[in-house]
């Protein structure tokens, strides 16, 4: 697998959602994408990815995309 589908199965698994809406997905789009809901994801990506994610990256991860963005500029995941 690689990190991108690693990336996607993540958000798709803790939100329990499709791969289409889970790409264009944004923060409290969704009732489960709520505070705890971030909680969990982050928690669910360190864990993926083997990082450990800085105050300032969780509260700026505001999206599907922004997230990748996030993970490739600061933690050299490579999508």
């Amino acid at each position: 697998m690689n990190n991108d589908e690693k990336y996607l199965q993540v958000f798709m698994a803790v939100f329990e959602i499709g791969a289409d809406e889970a790409q264009q997905l944004n923060y409290n789009d969704i009732e489960d994408w709520d505070s705890v809901g971030h909680f969990n994801l982050i928690n669910e990506l360190e864990e993926a990815f083997d990082i450990m994610m800085e105050t300032d990256d969780i509260v700026d991860f505001s999206s599907f995309a922004k997230g990748k963005e996030i993970l490739a500029e600061k933690y050299d995941v490579v999508f």
